[in-house]
């Protein structure tokens, strides 16, 4: 493992962080760096699952998250969990990729293969939403 040195730059002229990696070659060690670094942007969530056991998901599993009032859902590429958060400290946690369709529900728009959202009368949305999972959307109230 080679020795590792970090230096910060202040750039008044950058809007967003800008990381560049210098090496003689790109190796093992250089590809072990670029991921951790793309991790640490992904967010991850304590659930419950089926069982009520604790579990961790990240951020990018998530398809859609869902509250009936009663119990909020989040819905994975995995299954179905539990959350004892609202869904509004949720989405205030949620990256960009996160949508909030309606009162009670909110999409991870890179899950989402297709969607045709038309406006029908003053207070529905009639929403088709085709997910690259199979599930689809329906009629959403505003």
């Amino acid at each position: 493992m080679k020795k590792i040195n970090i230096r910060f730059e202040a750039d008044d002229s950058l809007e967003n962080i800008e990381v560049i990696i210098r090496a003689n070659k790109h190796d093992g060690q250089i590809s072990g760096i670029i991921e951790k670094l793309k991790q640490s942007n992904i967010k991850n969530f304590t659930v419950l699952d089926s069982n009520k056991c604790s579990c961790v998901i990240s951020e990018d599993d998530i398809i859609l998250i869902s509250s009936d009032r009663k119990q909020m859902r989040i819905i994975t590429e995995n299954g179905s969990y539990c959350a004892k958060q609202s869904l509004q400290s949720i989405e205030k946690l949620l990256g960009k990729s996160f949508l909030r369709i309606s009162r009670f529900e909110i999409i991870n728009l890179k899950k989402v293969r297709k969607y045709d959202f038309t406006v029908i009368g003053t207070c529905a949305l009639n929403s088709k939403i085709i997910w690259k999972h199979g599930l689809h959307g329906g009629i959403y109230r505003l």
